[in-house]
């Protein structure tokens, strides 16, 4: 049902007394108060910008002046559904979005368990046949000379692990149908609970949801590294902040680890919030701050085995702060890197150098002069931050929205606003590159962080104020030396 909005008029001789009274009592009683000047250059008191929340009761909305000379007050009266009282509705609310969001992410390991198993069933083929004749000349030693011998053995014990992968993969798809189901009857039974508010025990359907969590997570760690093929619908997990900014979790502390940390703005920045967990993080509470000893600058920051990783404002200088002492560990400058706004994303913001992790280690995605503005992706030691390697992907990072790495392979996406895709791709165990259209829905227009998690297997996304998680689709392949 509709808010009911009540319309209050007053005689003109006793508008300047309710005018007066309206003006000077209501903004004390309700703690909001400014002035807004109307198109026909009345003046307009606001007492609350926003409808308030349906467990509220009475509350005065505005009051103005109408044409005719009466003021007018706009009231909006409490919601007549009591059920929306009830705190448990919001529980309800908010563990569907989470089962719909468990949903998703079973949707994108099946498919990419279903890919890499095709896979498997191709190649056992090809195993059992090198299998088959290598019995056969055992038997008959004649038919095959002595290095052609050797050479099928070498073969077979290359192929042969594939065998134990194509029964564990079959597990996984087993285990994918069973969860499947358990989730189709969760929803059913969310469904009843929708009908009936409080015919059912939220604490138990909240531990259910943890469980099919944990499991899907323990299936996804199963599956090695991959290529990108896909990203996921966004996911909004919160809007706070500012327009720029980054929020992570810990890209390699085991997923007993749920704390998240904020760090809203990209210029001269030192505050970040902890949140003790995702759903703290989400409701806005359960936080401490760190004050960082020195700024930061842009919004390529990564948490790493409980350290901060960032840019120092105004220099190209890295710095690890230890978030359990406090302290700042090491510093160390990213030789000819620039900074300051010299070579940023496309988007600008002192994005000048990006720090990231994925299953392979910690990264440094920056550019310099004498690399004509490329991008170039370094590998970092965590311990001292020395340069172990570094790669020239040729592309011009000003043309660059954002950048992420997954299993070695640097994605950049061609811009920062809305139509934006994965664009380019280079991988560093190949030292190639190759040009993508892999699209995802750039929900409100303004990118400003994209980074991968490989702990959850997730992008982790600052857009225009909103922080937002996108599932990834990754192509596995099982390779072998024969």
């Amino acid at each position: 049902m509709s808010v009911p909005m009540l319309k209050i008029g007053a005689v003109l001789s006793t508008m300047a007394m309710v005018t007066n009274w309206m003006s000077q009592t209501l903004p004390s009683l309700v703690g909001l108060n400014g002035t807004i000047v109307s198109p026909d250059g009345t003046h307009e008191r606001i007492i609350s910008g926003l409808y308030p929340g349906s467990e509220d009761g009475w509350q005065v909305y505005s009051t103005a002046s109408d044409p005719d000379g009466r003021c007018v007050c706009t009231v909006v009266a409490p919601a007549r559904n009591l059920c929306k009282r009830d705190p448990r509705n919001r529980q309800l609310r908010l563990l569907t979005e989470q089962v719909q969001n468990v949903s998703q992410s079973m949707e994108v390991v099946d498919l990419r368990t279903s890919r890499d198993l095709q896979y498997v069933r191709d190649s056992e083929p090809l195993l059992r046949g090198v299998d088959g004749r290598l019995h056969t000349y055992v038997a008959s030693p004649r038919a095959l000379t002595s290095r052609g011998l050797q050479e099928l053995k070498g073969q077979m014990s290359q192929l042969r692990p594939l065998l134990s992968v194509v029964e564990q993969y079959r597990l996984d798809l087993q285990t994918l149908a069973t969860l499947r189901m358990e989730l189709l009857n969760l929803s059913i039974i969310l469904t009843a609970i929708q009908e009936e508010v409080g015919a059912y025990d939220y604490e138990e359907l909240q531990q259910r949801v943890l469980l099919l969590e944990t499991r899907l997570h323990s299936c996804m760690n199963k599956l090695g590294c991959g290529r990108l093929t896909a990203v996921s619908n966004p996911i909004t997990v919160r809007a706070s902040g500012s327009r720029f900014g980054s929020w992570m979790t810990d890209a390699m502390i085991p997923s007993s680890e749920s704390r998240v940390w904020s760090m809203d703005g990209y210029y001269k920045g030192r505050r970040v919030l902890e949140y003790r967990t995702m759903g703290d993080f989400t409701k806005g509470q359960n936080f401490v701050q760190h004050l960082l000893p020195h700024p930061w600058a842009g919004t390529g920051h990564v948490v790493y085995n409980g350290s901060l990783y960032y840019n120092k404002h105004q220099s190209n200088i890295l710095v690890q702060y230890h978030f359990r002492s406090r302290s700042v560990l090491l510093q160390r400058s990213l030789s000819g890197a620039g900074y300051n706004n010299t070579f940023p994303y496309s988007w600008g913001g002192s994005s000048d150098i990006d720090l990231m992790a994925d299953e392979t280690g910690l990264w440094a995605v920056y550019t310099s002069i004498p690399n004509a503005g490329n991008i170039m992706v370094s590998r970092l030691d965590p311990r001292t931050l020395e340069v172990l390697q570094s790669w020239d992907t040729g592309f011009p990072k000003r043309s660059a929205g954002e950048a992420f790495m997954i299993c070695g392979t640097l994605y950049v996406t061609n811009s920062h606003l809305a139509g934006a895709k994965v664009h380019f791709a280079y991988n560093t165990n190949t030292s190639t590159y190759e040009y993508t259209d892999i699209p995802f829905h750039n929900q409100y227009s303004h990118i400003s962080m994209m980074d991968y998690n490989p702990r959850e297997r997730a992008l982790y996304t600052w857009n225009n104020g909103h922080q937002v998680l996108y599932n990834v689709t990754l192509f596995h392949v099982i390779q072998s030396d024969g």
